[in-house]
């Protein structure tokens, strides 16, 4: 069984930055993507970013197109989410996700297998 941690939320002001990080453990072998999604108070747990384990494809939401960066490290088993130009409304909890070997794609949440618990990320100046 994969177990998923976050770190790295907190607090940013209106354009500023922050770096989510997602540690994998248990099971790791069987990981083929990962991800991040994050769910605002009273909205449905979205999409935000992507990856893919063995290619380094990517894959974002529309809304986070050119502000966030996902990327992978194979040997420590993490997936980071860079965050920049933060806007208020990217305010959420952050949650990683991973998968194990299937068709289709990291970039909805039925692909996915295994969640975090969830970071906070709070944009407010």
């Amino acid at each position: 069984q994969v177990q998923l941690v976050e770190s790295g939320g907190g607090l940013a002001q209106p354009g500023g930055s922050l770096r989510l990080s997602c540690a994998a453990s248990g099971g790791t072998f069987s990981i083929y993507g990962m991800g991040w999604f994050r769910q605002a108070p009273g909205k449905e747990r979205e999409f935000v970013a992507g990856i893919m384990r063995s290619t380094g494809r990517t894959f974002y939401a529309d809304s986070v197109k050119g502000r966030f960066t996902i990327s992978r490290d194979n040997v420590k088993i993490t997936v980071s989410l860079q965050m920049n130009s933060l806007r208020p409304e990217d305010t959420a909890v952050y949650y990683c996700a991973a998968g194990d070997p299937k068709s289709g794609s990291p970039s909805d949440r039925a692909w996915f297998d295994y969640w975090g618990q969830g970071t906070q990320v709070t944009v407010s100046s």
